[in-house]
């Protein structure tokens, strides 16, 4: 994997084999990050990367400028490779890798992001509930969005929400954002 842009771009990031990943594609994630470019200065945004696991996404965040960003995971592998890569990266300790079920974690935390971006397992991807606790328990700041990455053979149109939907070959970025 690859930082695709910013002020690490093309740093090759090598991921131990034995984590249970799927990283993003550089394809998906230079169209997930074109349209969020068109939206957000990255400098000074707050960033939720849930389901993180090589923290690829988080990567990409930090160098275009976020240095506000939690990565959360539940594999503790995850988390180590995520800390010791932030480390090389020299990032600032407003950069937090933390261990824990992210379903579990959006019911605890009280901070608010203006992205919250979701890569769960495609074959367990929580979809609804992602959707339901981020709304219910308000963690979006104003014109925040919410962002779950997913199967491009599954739709969540019908969710609430719902504002758009990018396809990338295999996989799809469903976009939620919420009025309050």
């Amino acid at each position: 994997m690859r930082i695709i842009s910013g002020t690490f771009r093309g740093k090759s990031i090598v991921a131990p084999t034995h984590l249970p990943v799927r990283p993003t594609t550089d394809f998906a994630k230079t169209g997930l990050f074109n349209i969020l470019a068109s939206r957000y200065r990255f400098v000074g945004i707050r960033v939720a990367d849930l389901f993180a696991g090589t923290g690829s996404l988080s990567y990409e965040f930090f160098s275009r400028g976020c240095t506000e960003i939690i990565a959360v995971d539940r594999n503790a592998g995850c988390i180590r490779f995520i800390r010791e890569t932030f480390k090389s990266l020299q990032s600032p300790p407003t950069i937090l890798q933390i261990q824990s079920d992210a379903l579990e974690w959006i019911n605890k935390t009280t901070e608010t992001f203006d992205v919250i971006v979701a890569d769960p397992p495609f074959a367990e991807t929580p979809a609804e509930e992602l959707v339901s606790r981020v709304k219910s328990r308000s963690l979006l700041r104003p014109g925040g969005i919410l962002i779950i990455e997913h199967s491009a053979t599954r739709d969540l149109s019908s969710l609430p929400g719902f504002t758009e939907r990018r396809k990338y070959g295999l996989v799809c970025f469903s976009f939620f954002m919420f009025s309050d």
